[in-house]
């Protein structure tokens, strides 16, 4: 998809604002999402749904499950046993801690500050002197779990979580900070890094992690404090792979990460250690670990990437499978995955400005992210399958509920996904009405947008900085109704304007059915199509054809599929309907086929009625019709005006 970036002639240098705020560490900053107030008709749901329905439900079922009796057991206030020895537990609470924690930073709310103190205060508590935080080598004493049986840190090695869970404690604690000003979970996670640096380092205790997470939350904790340990710890556990007798292509110990040009392993795993890659590049300008991460890139996206941009096709290691092994029925694609995914292309385009990482990082959202969980946001999947014989359902938790948490936790933060800037530019990069704020040197710019994506492709927005000034303008088709010519360039449409407040800009991309072909190496999707309409994939279910069938059906490429808006279907949704074969055995044990009406539903919104069977790659009718490579959304778009 074209998108929009406005470029400034001197009209103002960067903010100073810190950088744990906004990541201005990068060559792009992210508008941070406390400076955007979203009044989009369908992200607007979806985050007041998770404030109200989500985290809530998160904390309840962190409070059912022993998660956050974990804490008051390890601190002496409760007397009891560890909720079961799921080393990867105490994760779930930090997590959920982050989410509100972002929800607090633009809805203010005294009951749950009130409630996160509460939390901080077990947490203090389950903080042994030293800083060390583990709530199982705490609690259980004996060798009944497998943690508990070796020294501290040794079991890390082997896929313990302690520092896993950390990670997520330093982001939480950030994120706290941020939203309240109080440093009492930022001084937990403090102490704990302190500990973490004297123990690990080059000429300490030199050993990988398991399950890679605490070198973001490093990174966070270095951009408040400025202290350059923790940004050299993070760099440590990074390079420190490869190193080890550990080596294992699971966790990706198998190389040096900038000699790692293929995904293998466990794929969350991966995706976050690729993200402390862009962060560490871009705090050191060390180019070795953006060369790695672009091949990275290319090998997942060119190869193992599911066409609602989702990840990891192997279900028994949660992982990558091979180049183009991407089945349907099992894909596995956890919503974990997808939340790493959005992180790290975000980080991209904040180093490279390159539209075609939003266009992952748009797709992933609209399709992987929220499929994870139920319209209600009271449901999750943990796996997000292509197709279903009628046997997945969203489940309301999980003993591994990594996959809730982290939804927790992205969705407050997506308005922060819609705007960046440069030293020069404006970039515009999610089509969600919303107004965003930018403030520097006496300058105030404001960009107000409105947009009904993804339903329809009519997008406007008007731009008022306080000062005149020339500037370029990438994406514009018109500016106050006049049409403007422009040049590609990254994905951004170019042109030359001065501009003045209130200049209203208007874009018009063509939401239409598109057919999406497989990838030619991908055998099981030969001869098949996926629907898309703007950035949203669609599939078809039983429950929406009058005989109960969906799985023996088959595209003709000659009837035309038309987009039709349902205000009282999934919440309101824009279904695609037409016509299509249904194929069946007679009586006289023949095939035989019959016309019926056909139906597809976004992606995101299935199983969210009766549980039924499921398609997204659909057999079609067509002649002559050749695999081509998995086109982009940049060459699926037309831009018209």
């Amino acid at each position: 998809m074209i998108r929009c970036l406005i470029f400034l002639f001197c009209l103002f240098w960067l903010s100073n604002s810190t950088m744990a705020q906004n990541g201005d560490y990068y060559p792009v900053t992210a508008v941070p999402f406390t400076s955007v107030i979203v009044t989009d008709k369908f992200w607007q749901v979806k985050i007041e749904t998770n404030r109200t329905s989500t985290i809530p439900i998160a904390f309840k079922r962190s409070e059912e499950t022993g998660r956050t009796n974990n804490f008051k057991v390890a601190g002496g206030i409760l007397k009891g046993k560890h909720n079961g020895g799921r080393g990867f537990d105490d994760s779930d609470v930090f997590k959920v801690i982050d989410g509100a924690s972002y929800s607090l930073q633009t809805h203010l709310d005294a009951a749950l500050e009130k409630y996160l103190d509460s939390l901080i205060y077990f947490i203090d508590k389950a903080q042994e002197p030293d800083g060390y935080l583990y709530t199982v080598k705490t609690i259980i004493k004996d060798s009944s779990h497998r943690d508990s049986k070796l020294p501290k840190w040794v079991g890390d090695e082997d896929g313990s979580h302690e520092l896993y869970n950390l990670g997520h404690l330093y982001e939480a604690a950030v994120a706290h900070f941020q939203a309240t000003g109080k440093k009492t979970l930022l001084n937990i996670a403090l102490e704990s890094a302190d500990l973490v640096n004297n123990v690990f380092g080059w000429g300490k205790l030199e050993m990988v992690l398991g399950h890679q997470e605490i070198e973001i939350g490093l990174v966070k904790l270095y951009t408040v404090t400025e202290e350059k340990k923790y940004l050299n710890l993070a760099k440590f556990f990074l390079d420190k792979r490869g190193q080890s007798k550990a080596n294992t292509v699971y966790n990706q110990t198998h190389k040096k990460v900038i000699n790692q040009n293929e995904a293998v392993g466990h794929s969350v795993r991966a995706l976050y250690m690729y993200s402390a890659m862009a962060d560490v590049a871009a705090l050191t300008g060390d180019k070795s670990y953006m060369n790695a991460s672009d091949k990275l890139w290319h090998d997942i996206v060119d190869t193992k990437l599911y066409i609602i941009e989702g990840v990891g096709a192997a279900g028994g290691s949660e992982g990558f499978g091979g180049k183009y092994e991407l089945p349907n029925l099992k894909a596995y694609n956890e919503t974990c995955a997808a939340v790493a995914n959005v992180f790290w292309n975000e980080r991209l385009f904040l180093t490279y400005a390159d539209a075609k990482y939003i266009d992952v990082l748009e797709l992933a959202l609209y399709n992987n992210v929220i499929s994870g969980v139920s319209l209600d946001g009271d449901k999750f999947f943990y796996p997000n399958r292509l197709a279903s014989d009628g046997h997945s359902e969203r489940s309301e938790w999980f003993k591994t509920s990594c996959c809730p948490s982290n939804i927790a936790r992205i969705l407050p933060s997506i308005p922060g996904y819609i705007y960046a800037y440069d030293k020069e530019s404006i970039y515009l990069n999610l089509f969600i009405s919303s107004k965003a704020t930018i403030n520097k040197s006496g300058n105030k710019i404001i960009v107000e947008q409105e947009s009904n994506l993804p339903w329809d492709g009519d997008v406007s927005f008007i731009i008022s900085p306080a000062i005149e000034s020339s500037f370029n303008v990438k994406v514009v088709i018109k500016v106050n109704g006049k049409q403007i010519n422009f040049t590609a360039e990254k994905g951004y449409a170019v042109i030359n304007q001065k501009w003045r407040k209130g200049d209203n800009v208007t874009i018009y991309f063509p939401v239409e059915v598109r057919e999406i072909i497989s990838n030619e190496n991908i055998k099981s999707n030969k001869g098949t199509v996926a629907l898309q309409a703007g950035p949203i994939i669609y599939c078809t279910k039983r429950v929406d054809y009058k005989n109960g069938i969906s799985s023996n059906l088959m595209l003709d490429d000659k009837q035309p599929l038309l987009l039709k808006y349902n205000a009282l279907l999934l919440h309101g949704v824009m279904t695609i309907e037409g016509k299509a074969s249904s194929f069946y055995e007679n009586d006289e044990n023949k095939m035989t086929d019959s016309q019926v009406l056909f139906k597809a539903i976004p992606y995101y919104a299935w199983a969210n009625r009766e549980q039924k069977d499921m398609e997204v790659w659909l057999p079609v009718f067509k002649e002559a019709v050749k695999p081509v490579k998995k086109p982009t959304i940049e060459s699926l778009s037309k831009v018209t005006s």
